[in-house]
């Protein structure tokens, strides 16, 4: 799929809505030299275009009672569509988990989850993840922190 080319005031957009996605579109318009209903079309068709996906609301995790953040390595031992789609279905539907990769390589999903305790780290894993039967290796890894960039990716 290809994608139209950005010019520097679109990435020089995408930077401080990446940085701040709560940013007005006049203090955007500002800081990139547009008049306010221009910078209002660049980020409309951003939007249009799906470069511009949408916004996310970051929240304090202890404040909910997430207490412990973990990464659950997974290894399926069925790698078929159906498995894979419909495990990540009912993964990502879960209030615990936070993100979901799918991976290549030795492990085929890395679930990023939040939790209250340890006792909750525990059912969730025997409930939501071994008690599958195309699971047959898991791992858990305690999360210390973790940190989200604020900078625009530059690939």
């Amino acid at each position: 799929m290809s994608r139209r080319s950005l010019d520097n005031t679109d990435l020089a957009i995408l930077a401080l809505l990446y940085q701040d996605a709560r940013l007005n579109n006049k203090d955007i318009a500002e800081q990139v030299s547009l008049a306010p209903s221009s910078c209002l079309e660049r980020i409309k068709k951003l939007q249009a275009d799906n470069i511009i996906l949408g916004s996310q609301l970051r929240v304090d995790l202890q404040a909910l009672g997430g207490n412990i953040q973990a990464m659950i390595s997974v290894r399926l031992s069925d790698h078929n569509r159906e498995t894979v789609d419909g495990l990540q279905q009912k993964w990502n539907a879960l209030p615990e988990v936070l993100s979901l990769y799918h991976m290549g390589g030795n492990l085929d999903f890395l679930v990023h989850v939040s939790v209250s305790d340890t006792a909750h780290l525990r059912d969730f894993v025997f409930n939501q993840i071994t008690a599958i039967n195309e699971v047959n290796h898991v791992e858990t890894a305690l999360v210390y922190e973790h940190l989200i960039s604020t900078t625009l990716p530059s690939v």
